[in-house]
């Protein structure tokens, strides 16, 4: 499965075919320069977006699962495991979860929460990692990424569905002027989160500005986040509501506390704002209770209704 590591295999077997010089540099080169190669290249990205959808075996390694990026600067490890505040929080490096060290094809990660972990680290291409962990058989790709070139409109864009979980709430803030009146109107604040793998939300029609543990929740039900079939750009939510159906918004991200959703069987737009940011540290109280899972939306055939 795996093609080559940092240092190739050909150029180790060429080395022990020649002469007693080349043995001594052999000592050299393994001794000092493949811990070095191995240092230097985790460390020539600023950004090591964690593809999950890439992912191989049916392991895990915790903090893996909770980052969409890491960063490898002198010895220590940081992660943005929120897309609330990605591209800001830490320079937009994230926060500090932990150190590191690198050789002879190894990557060691002490993990704050996580504790050690050991991978063989492999070259897929120029800018593409193999970060195999051998206790659990699973191998994670990273892709490298300078901070000027990254694209976070596509990191929000691929993981929206986590943006919902990232607040306690979200509380209304804006309903437009145009629009059929409809039983959504009363909905003040909403409330996404993930119980044995189904994506719950709940409603809640009190006042705005009541407090978040002064809440009552009027309805709980499913949720469900789809891809758009031809409309690369676009997320639709349904809520599960008895009295609506099984309705449907187009979901549009305007900063990383503010969402937009858009009901086409009225033409309303309602804004949301989050109260009450999750910020998945190391603590397992919280951050052990994300996990990002390779997404399969489903697809919804619908046309983008909100110009």
């Amino acid at each position: 499965m795996k093609n080559f590591t940092l240092l190739g295999t050909g150029s180790l077997l060429m080395l022990l075919l020649s002469s007693c010089y080349a043995e001594v540099i052999l000592e050299d080169v393994y001794v000092e320069d493949i811990p070095q190669q191995t240092r230097l290249h985790v460390q020539s990205y600023d950004l090591w977006y964690v593809d999950i959808n890439a992912t191989e075996g049916t392991g895990e390694v915790p903090f893996l699962q909770r980052a969409f990026t890491l960063s490898f600067i002198n010895g220590i490890l940081y992660a943005n495991n929120n897309l609330s505040g990605i591209g800001k929080t830490g320079n937009g490096l994230g926060i500090r979860v932990g150190y590191y060290d690198a050789g002879s094809g190894l990557l060691e990660i002490d993990h704050d929460v996580d504790g050690l972990w050991i991978f063989d680290v492999y070259q897929v291409n120029s800018r593409t990692l193999e970060l195999y962990d051998r206790r659990s058989n699973t191998s994670y790709f990273v892709d490298g990424y300078q901070r000027g070139s990254f694209d976070y409109d596509r990191v929000f864009y691929e993981n929206i569905e986590f943006l919902l979980q990232e607040y306690d709430v979200w509380e209304k803030t804006f309903v437009s002027e145009t629009g059929a009146i409809n039983d959504f109107d009363e909905e003040n604040f909403l409330q996404f989160y993930e119980s044995n793998g189904a994506t719950i939300f709940r409603s809640s029609i009190d006042p705005i500005g009541t407090p978040f543990n002064s809440l009552l929740w009027d309805y709980e039900g499913f949720y469900e986040v789809y891809d758009v079939q031809n409309d690369e750009t676009l997320k639709t939510l349904t809520l599960d509501y008895d009295f609506m159906g099984n309705d449907y918004f187009e979901l549009y991200v305007i900063d990383d506390r503010t969402i937009e959703l858009y009901h086409p069987d009225s033409g309303t737009v309602y804004e949301f704002q989050g109260r009450g940011y999750i910020q998945f540290l190391k603590s397992d109280s919280t951050g052990a209770s994300k996990k990002r899972v390779k997404t399969n939306n489903p697809i919804m055939n619908v046309v983008r209704k909100r110009k």
